[in-house]
């Protein structure tokens, strides 16, 4: 599973990096988490709003942080 964190770094992102990776420990899943910060390529997958999820190369969430139940359920 590969999960990506698009935005330029702000809280918000780093937020939304922790309730990803507190989901992926609760449901015991491993995954390449990897950020995205170039807005370029943050642009390639049609998000205008950051923070964004991508989880497999489909946007999950876009300008908000995630709940974690959100997380669990993309993950499973």
């Amino acid at each position: 599973m590969d999960i990506k964190i698009l935005g330029p770094g702000c809280p918000k992102c780093a937020q939304t990096e922790e309730t990803v990776k507190q989901a992926l420990a609760e449901a015991g899943t491993e995954a390449d988490v990897g950020k995205v910060t170039d807005t370029m390529e943050i642009a390639k997958y049609g998000v205008f709003g950051t923070p964004a999820v991508v989880v497999d190369g489909e946007v999950k969430s876009v300008g908000k942080i995630p709940k974690k139940d959100d997380v669990l359920k993309w993950i499973k």
